[in-house]
């Protein structure tokens, strides 16, 4: 079981274990790179409250040091979010870069972590690569994105890099459990997080679960080459997506309040603006590898192989070619990679879905 700063992380035991090896004699810079809503953030800023750990992370239970990291409030820990809603400015980088040399306040060293590096302008990474490229002994930056290519080469090659994959399903389901979820509830929200503990801590007490997979397993047997069914169907998909956002606006909402100032306020609610975008292209991604996972379900239950969807009647499998079936599987693929280079998700799915073989 992990313990210390790495309490309560869910899965990537490789990761931890190599990240805990590296506490006392830390490389310069970290590149965490991984799947949106997998853990890499969260396990971006344990390892930050490793690094400032008073005993050096190798306590049993959290600190008052590992505490403050938790919360933001170290004074060797310098958080570096976008200013705004998209991107993180070359003002940013500079102030970065000032700060930089500047002695810890407590001890040893001072951490700079960039949950949403892969925003970085490329003025602003251009201003940090110097300070990155020669950094001092004391200053550790960890930059978080889901891609090397998010950043330019010249930042990724002077990193070492860390790479997460999804977690089993048989670990999130654990976890879920661990936390009072009902197994049945606990199944559901590890099927449709597809490796995401992120995704799957805001699902597992969600009414709307088995309703979002079961619309996505419909699609097969209700697309049509029609420009207009295509974007009804495309709208449906959309809208299913916002109940299963209720967790994440609920907690947001209880981070709002009144007493914080303007400027907090304002930076605080396009954190919250940026983070539900994230969860929505999260699930939207989900929702197209639930319908990858029915078309490749179709050949493989047509040649006798395995099947992931054991709810789905064998002969609405049976209604569609295993050629056609292996193609529509590879589009939907490639609108995952649409997705994630911002393209409108109703555009995307539009043209998904009018361009799908249909099941007849």
């Amino acid at each position: 079981m992990v313990r210390g700063p790495f309490e309560g992380v869910i899965g990537h035991e490789r990761v931890v274990g190599l990240l805990e090896r590296e506490v006392t004699s830390p490389a310069h810079a970290y590149l965490f790179a991984g799947p949106s809503k997998v853990g890499k953030a969260t396990v971006a800023h344990r390892f930050a409250a490793a690094l400032l750990c008073e005993h050096g992370g190798t306590h049993d239970l959290p600190c008052s040091s590992c505490r403050r990291s938790y919360s933001g409030n170290h004074p060797d820990l310098i958080l570096v979010e976008p200013d705004g809603r998209t991107a993180l400015s070359v003002e940013q980088a500079r102030a970065t870069v000032a700060q930089a040399p500047m002695a810890p306040v407590e001890g040893k060293r001072k951490v700079f972590v960039f949950d949403e590096a892969g925003s970085m302008s490329e003025q602003a990474a251009s201003a940090l690569l110097k300070t990155i490229e020669e950094p001092t002994p004391s200053t550790v930056f960890l930059l978080v994105v889901e891609s090397e290519d998010d950043l330019p080469a010249t930042i990724g090659s002077r990193c070492r890099t860390v790479q997460f994959g999804r977690v089993r399903e048989a670990v999130l389901i654990a976890a879920l459990e661990s936390q009072g979820v009902t197994a049945e509830q606990a199944g559901e929200a590890a099927r449709i997080a597809g490796g995401r503990p992120g995704l799957a801590l805001g699902l597992a007490t969600n009414k709307d679960l088995a309703t979002y997979r079961d619309l996505w397993l419909s699609v097969p047997v209700r697309v049509s080459p029609h420009p207009g069914e295509a974007f009804r169907l495309a709208d449906e998909v959309l809208e299913a997506a916002e109940p299963l956002l209720e967790a994440l606006d609920a907690r947001q909402t209880g981070e709002v309040s009144d007493d914080l100032p303007a400027s907090r306020l304002r930076a605080l609610r396009e954190r919250h603006e940026r983070d539900r975008r994230r969860e929505k292209r999260a699930l939207h991604v989900t929702g197209l590898e639930i319908l990858a996972s029915w078309y490749a379900d179709a050949a493989s239950a047509q040649y006798g192989g395995p099947v992931r969807n054991r709810d789905i009647p064998a002969a609405t499998l049976a209604m569609i070619r295993p050629a056609a079936a292996v193609a529509n599987a590879e589009r939907v693929l490639n609108a995952v990679t649409e997705l994630q280079a911002n393209q409108r998700p109703q555009l995307v799915f539009a043209t998904l879905f009018a361009e799908l073989t249909p099941a007849t």
